[in-house]
């Protein structure tokens, strides 16, 4: 069995936190009440999320396609990209957040990655209802049950925020930055604090090819 890479997306692919700038700009006086609770850990993601984007008109969808065609994505994922597929590893990319966006900013790199997991939104009626497939727990999607319908020798993550924490404590290599690497601090797990995954990259390089 071969490693396998398991990635965030908002905040992590993405250079800026994507997900959270557009629930703040949709639905601003939710998001100011309850991503405070959220990063706090004072409310589940389950719950905090769900009542985020049930709040969104359904009329404003195609606005948050076009919010997602303006992300830039961090340095060095196509080239981590590459890597891995040189060493034939799957790259998974996991996200707490919307999948249209994920497929937005990604483009035709969708054709790159193994699979995608994340929210799925339904706009038929007034708001946005959502749809997860992997809800569990205190997430809305539980990327540790992602995480275990694959066999592997070695488990990767990498991510930045609340949505990687259960992901990352269950993970033998992490890579953290932002709130991640403050939460696992807290936990006292180790990991690799990165920039961009050029450092990525360089780091599994070294350690597989030894």
């Amino acid at each position: 069995m071969k490693p396998i890479v398991f990635c965030d997306f908002d905040g992590t692919i993405t250079a800026e936190e994507t997900f959270v700038a557009m629930l703040k700009q949709f639905t601003p006086k939710m998001s100011a009440e309850i991503m405070p609770k959220l990063y706090n850990r004072e409310l589940t993601l389950r719950q905090g999320v769900r009542q985020m984007l049930e709040s969104i008109p359904s009329v404003r969808y195609p606005e948050v396609i076009a919010f997602s065609q303006s992300q830039q994505i961090r340095p060095g994922l196509v080239e981590l990209i590459d890597f891995l597929d040189s060493q034939a590893v799957p790259f998974v990319v996991v996200s707490g957040g919307i999948r249209i966006m994920v497929e937005t900013v990604l483009g035709e790199l969708i054709n790159r990655v193994a699979a995608i997991y994340a929210v799925d939104i339904d706009s038929q009626g007034e708001y946005w209802r959502v749809k997860s497939e992997f809800e569990a727990g205190t997430e809305l999607v539980a990327k540790v049950k992602i995480m275990d319908l694959y066999e592997s020798d070695e488990k990767v993550a990498i991510g930045d925020s609340v949505t990687d924490l259960n992901m990352a404590l269950s993970s033998p290599l992490v890579f953290a930055r932002d709130r991640l690497a403050q939460y696992l601090d807290h936990q006292q797990k180790s990991y690799i604090f990165w920039n961009d995954f050029f450092e990525v990259r360089d780091y599994l390089a070294q350690r597989w090819n030894r």
